[in-house]
């Protein structure tokens, strides 16, 4: 009988193991949950991921988000899709979250976002709305909540305070945390959005903050700050590729002891483009993608064969 339950236990990686290991100061509940989210899938084990975010419904309306494929106005597209493809987790705002918890209770870990922001208003600072609760989370079955921040936003001390109460309450339940560490603001170009200084500072933000998982926006070779700037010339900070940018944000989240995946941002028309993306973060040391539109705005073959290929760059299957 021994014998036979030494057999069917699941071992964990080395890799995985070790990831583990970067976080000895949270409980074996959350130790448990970010455990799910490594070992689901088609990267199990690799100590890589890829997420399937469907947020976009309540950050950029319907219409934008799924009428390039009608099929992602129902809820259920979305996670089936997550699913059917091997992704690690599905994340996703309360009401899509509870609209197909229950139909699929156990097939793959959930991610609650219990922050939103909707664009019918122009705001050059903008502030998300809590919208859900860890309560929620645990209501629905879900491993993990996440939360966005936006470094540089005018009110970014209150979305720093809630993201740290949250982190609080979400350890204490045995729940792990992302934060998609965005910066916005005012003072902020479309440009600077995504320069390499302000990219690596959000993510440093992000993990001081108590994140186990990290959501950046892939970075430019523009360096925003014009302090920061004196500093990557001094010491020559290689930024000419986006696989050493990937590099450096990776590094700047505790030298690589924080999971730091990169948004996949809006839909490309080459699927080429997405695959150099990728390969980029694997060559930087990046731990995956987040990657939303480019997948669900396709039809669902398309989509699942453009995230299999992802998935296959980052396990090394294909240069």
């Amino acid at each position: 009988m021994l014998s036979q339950l030494k057999e069917t236990r699941t071992t964990q990686t080395d890799r995985v193991k070790e990831i583990l290991s970067w976080y000895r100061s949270d409980n074996p509940g959350t130790l448990t949950n970010l455990a799910r989210i490594l070992n689901h899938g088609y990267l199990a084990g690799t100590g890589k991921m890829v997420i399937l975010p469907v947020d976009q419904g309540f950050e950029h309306g319907p219409g934008r988000s799924f009428a390039p494929n009608p099929a992602g106005y129902d809820p259920r597209y979305h996670i089936e899709l997550a699913i059917e493809s091997g992704c690690n987790a599905y994340a996703a705002p309360l009401g899509f979250i509870e609209a197909v918890a229950a139909d699929y209770a156990g097939e793959i870990p959930l991610v609650l976002k219990v922050n939103s922001h909707d664009v019918l208003q122009k705001e050059k600072d903008p502030l998300g709305a809590l919208t859900a609760s860890v309560e929620d989370a645990l209501r629905l079955g879900c491993v993990a909540v996440g939360y966005t921040i936006y470094p540089g936003t005018r009110d970014r001390r209150l979305l720093y305070e809630q993201a740290r109460q949250l982190t609080l309450e979400a350890k204490k339940a045995g729940l792990a945390v992302i934060l998609w560490a965005y910066a916005r603001g005012s003072d902020l170009s479309s440009t600077d959005e995504t320069a390499l200084d302000v990219i690596a500072y959000s993510a440093q933000i992000a993990a001081q903050l108590g994140a186990h998982i990290i959501k950046v926006k892939l970075p430019n070779e523009t360096v925003a700050l014009e302090a920061a700037r004196k500093v990557y010339e001094q010491y020559q900070i290689p930024r000419a590729t986006l696989t050493d940018r990937v590099k450096h944000v990776v590094e700047s989240a505790f030298a690589g002891r924080r999971i730091v995946i990169f948004s996949g941002g809006a839909k490309k028309d080459s699927n080429e483009a997405v695959y150099d993306e990728i390969r980029a973060i694997r060559d930087g040391g990046g731990f995956g993608s987040i990657m939303g539109r480019n997948a669900f705005q396709r039809e669902k073959s398309e989509a699942i064969e453009l995230l299999t290929t992802v998935m296959k760059i980052l396990k090394g299957e294909i240069e």
